[in-house]
């Protein structure tokens, strides 16, 4: 049984897990967290990634937390309404599609509650160090003891430490795209139900929805620029405060819910694009390697399909009894991940090369298309065509 170290506890790396478990694998999944993130804006599931929701056997769960909206209003900067629709909206699309939208919490919820017995979850933990070598990867621990594991994967989000450790600085695989964003909830103090808001003043703006059963709001507040967010978290609210400020429409009442609120989250929005998404034993996924960003509303489902597809080939390989691999499997890692990445293709991590080749080779058509819809229509939603396009553009039995 191949042991597996994931890191990263959100809907990636706990998808993974799922599959990983069904296929035979021990996945150890070590989150920074002390538990299950419960926070978070809505998110949706789109096309081909339903059908890895039908076969984790979740679609019921899933549908029965849906958000329920009947349309938006577009509101000018005094918070006119200038355009409504009742047919979509900007977070999830069209009304009437089967694809769904729910909160990312939510997901989680449904995720940790139906995990499988075998998978380690290890909160309030991270990875400090890995090395390679062929006995597997021995990694460090900020608290626990260290460990070897046959396998790697960085699902640990944008700001990956996996791939930081082993891939290099994340200046060199980041792209900006221009936009700042900042995440909090609120109670409903502008009486929603089941209708979104949009409003944007100049380079800034809101997105505002109503979320269990209309008590409370999601606010997404966005505005331009590429300078990164401070991670500190009082910096960023000091900072996201002072662009608030500079907004008409209801100023008083959403700086006050900025300032209540226990779950802020600021960041930058940003792709990554990395020329191989392995090194050696270690291979990323969801928005570790190949981020599209929460401007092309398919992070979820990349990260959904990327860990079936990953774990299914990962599956595949070690089935098929993969022959000797000398290949070097070049670590680029600067830092603590000193590791020659070489796999000498005896012990239990034979077959993980053409695993991870084939994982890359499946997801890099899908994820491009899915990156483009972030960059189609700057300061809009991509056209539906190319939703469309985008988000079944994969085969999940491909051979």
């Amino acid at each position: 049984m191949q042991n597996v170290l994931v890191s990263g506890g959100g809907i990636a790396g706990t998808a993974l897990a799922h599959w990983l478990v069904r296929l035979g694998f021990a996945p150890t999944v070590v989150e920074l967290a002390p538990g299950p993130r419960s926070g978070g804006q809505a998110v949706d599931i789109r096309g081909v990634a339903l059908d890895v929701i039908e076969r984790t056997g979740l679609t019921e769960q899933v549908r029965a937390v849906r958000t329920r909206m009947r349309g938006m209003s577009v509101l000018g900067p005094d918070g006119t309404e200038l355009h409504r629709s009742e047919e979509a909206t900007y977070s999830s699309g069209r009304l009437d599609s089967e694809d769904v939208e729910l909160l990312r919490g939510d997901l989680m919820e449904i995720l940790h509650g139906h995990a499988p017995a075998g998978i380690e979850f290890v909160h309030g933990d991270s990875i400090t160090s890995l090395h390679e070598d062929e006995h597997g990867v021995h990694a460090t621990f900020a608290h626990g003891q260290p460990r070897t594991f046959d396998l790697v994967v960085g699902a640990d989000g944008l700001h990956s430490r996996v791939r930081r450790l082993v891939f290099g600085p994340e200046a060199d695989c980041l792209s900006p795209l221009g936009t700042q964003v900042a995440i909090f909830a609120a109670d409903n103090f502008l009486g929603l139900e089941d209708w979104q808001v949009w409003q944007r003043d100049g380079d800034a703006g809101y997105g505002i929805y109503p979320v269990r059963d209309n008590t409370e709001l999601r606010i997404v507040f966005g505005w331009a620029g590429d300078t990164p967010v401070e991670r500190d978290p009082a910096a960023a609210r000091r900072t996201v405060a002072e662009r608030m400020a500079e907004l008409p429409w209801e100023r008083t009442r959403l700086l006050d819910a900025l300032h209540r609120s226990t779950d802020f989250y600021a960041d930058v929005m940003a792709q990554v694009h990395l020329d191989s998404w392995s090194a050696g034993r270690t291979v990323l996924l969801g928005d570790a390697g190949y981020c599209a960003s929460p401007l092309s509303g398919q992070g979820t489902s990349l990260a959904l399909v990327g860990a079936y597809v990953l774990a299914q080939e990962l599956g595949r390989a070690r089935d098929a009894g993969a022959g000797r691999d000398t290949g070097a499997g070049r670590d680029t890692g600067t830092g603590t991940g000193t590791g020659t990445g070489r796999d000498t293709g005896t012990g239990t991590g034979t077959g993980h090369r053409a695993a991870y080749e084939r994982y890359e080779r499946r997801m890099r058509p899908f994820v491009t298309l899915n990156q483009a819809l972030a960059t189609e229509n700057p300061g809009g939603p991509a056209a539906e065509e190319s939703v469309e396009r985008a988000k079944n553009a994969i085969d999940l039995d491909a051979a």
